[in-house]
């Protein structure tokens, strides 16, 4: 049974079932093309796109933008529509870890903070989007990143602490 089996057959809330978790693609147009941002983990500096928890009050693609601010010192427009979704081990300690499906979110990135909640945790570098699917280890999301085309328009990100 796949992560997403284990999705719709178990409470994302019960112990041992899949935990839902929000990314950001973070992406800009260049001149040679698309350009996604990946940043390193925390843990084991492998590249990936920021993600994280639900957060009360703010909608899937909101809590995205959120973490992308946290973790990557990213502003821009976040779409509403759900890219797709991809699974991944979360290592909680040593010996315990926790199957999550990340259900990412285009953010088109306008501006790059230079100070930000995770700037001493994290690298973070801009990868032509053939490249970057080709750099992060979830296969899954390599092929939502291979085959992100962008989309007309979106909606402004949250701005932190408002």
């Amino acid at each position: 049974m796949g992560w997403q089996d284990k999705l719709t057959n178990q409470d994302a809330g019960q112990a041992g079932g899949v935990r839902m978790q929000y990314g950001a693609l973070c992406w800009r147009t260049a001149t040679e093309g698309l350009e996604v941002l990946l940043i390193t983990s925390r843990d084991t500096g492998r590249w990936i796109i920021p993600k994280g928890w639900p957060m009360p009050g703010l909608s899937p693609e909101a809590a995205a933008a959120q973490e992308a601010w946290e973790e990557a010192g990213v502003a821009g427009t976040v779409n509403p529509v759900c890219l797709g979704r991809y699974g991944y081990q979360k290592i909680l300690a040593v010996s315990a870890q926790v199957p999550c499906a990340v259900a990412v979110y285009g953010l088109q990135v306008t501006d790059l903070a230079d100070n930000f909640p995770e700037v001493a945790e994290r690298r973070r570098q801009w990868f032509a989007s053939d490249a970057a699917a080709l750099m992060v280890n979830e296969p899954d999301l390599g092929g939502l990143i291979a085959g992100f085309v962008p989309p007309a328009s979106g909606r402004a990100a949250p701005i932190a602490g408002e």
